[in-house]
Parts: C-alpha cells; sequence; structure tokens
C-alpha cells in the first residue's frame, strides 16, 4: 500500500520547487506500459501544462491541494470552457473526455491525483494546440 499523506506530498514538493519546469509526478503505476496510470502531479506556480490532448483517453483531476485552472479548446483553438478547481470553491476536479484538447494552470502550490489511460504515449510536437491571441 502506498500513503498519500503530508510526507509524501512535501516531498515531491520539493523535487517540483527544484524542476525548471516547476512540477514533478510521483506515479503510484509500476511502469510506462502499465495500462492505468495513477499519480499525483504536484505543481508550483509559474508552471503551466501545455494545451494538449489525448486521441483514445479519457483524463481526470481531482485536487488533493492548492488552486489550479483547467481548460478546454476546440480544434481551433479558442475557449470551450474553463474551471478553477480547488476545494475552498468545493469543485474538487474535472474529468476530461478523450481528443478534447485541455490544458492547467498552477494558481497556488497544488496536488492533482490524476489518472487516464496507459501506455504512456510522448506528445508530438503536432499535439500541442496552437492558442489563437
Amino acid at each position: 500500500m502506498k500513503i498519500i499523506d503530508d510526507n509524501l506530498i512535501c516531498s515531491v514538493a520539493e523535487q517540483a520547487k527544484q524542476s525548471p519546469r516547476l512540477r514533478m509526478n510521483y506515479n503510484f503505476h509500476e511502469s510506462l506500459d502499465d495500462k492505468c496510470h495513477r499519480f499525483l502531479n504536484v505543481l508550483m506556480p509559474g508552471t503551466q501544462i501545455a494545451v494538449h490532448h489525448h486521441p483514445t483517453k479519457a483524463e481526470t483531476f481531482v485536487i488533493l491541494k492548492g488552486k489550479v485552472r483547467v481548460t478546454t479548446y476546440n480544434d481551433d483553438g479558442e475557449i470551450q470552457e474553463s474551471c478553477v478547481i480547488s476545494q475552498e470553491n468545493g469543485t474538487y476536479g474535472v474529468d476530461i473526455p478523450q481528443n478534447v484538447w485541455h490544458g492547467v494552470e498552477c494558481l497556488e502550490p497544488s496536488v492533482l491525483l490524476e489518472c487516464k489511460e496507459g501506455p504512456f504515449v510522448e506528445h508530438e510536437v503536432d499535439g500541442i494546440l496552437e492558442i489563437k491571441k
């Protein structure tokens, strides 16, 4: 059993602070080839998860600590929906259907529990949506 407690979160948060990306994952799955990926994603202010999609996979984010904005986009890069998830405002997570463009912005130090189908597939350059300004 792996216990999700303050010790684990603080340890991963220290790694996130030292990371150039200002975020760090802690995987519960054993291999990137596993069929179900479950992990903590610890994010520090200043990091963003680039707009991307998973053509064949849904993805779920549940907030454990902090506050993040999750935004979905259409194929033209226009915002479809935006939601701030935090325990403070009572919005605890989102479920993103497969093939929906989405991005995450960290608003304060945060911990997300994420779950999606494996195996891991590296995002290709053409898998990142250009957002229109």
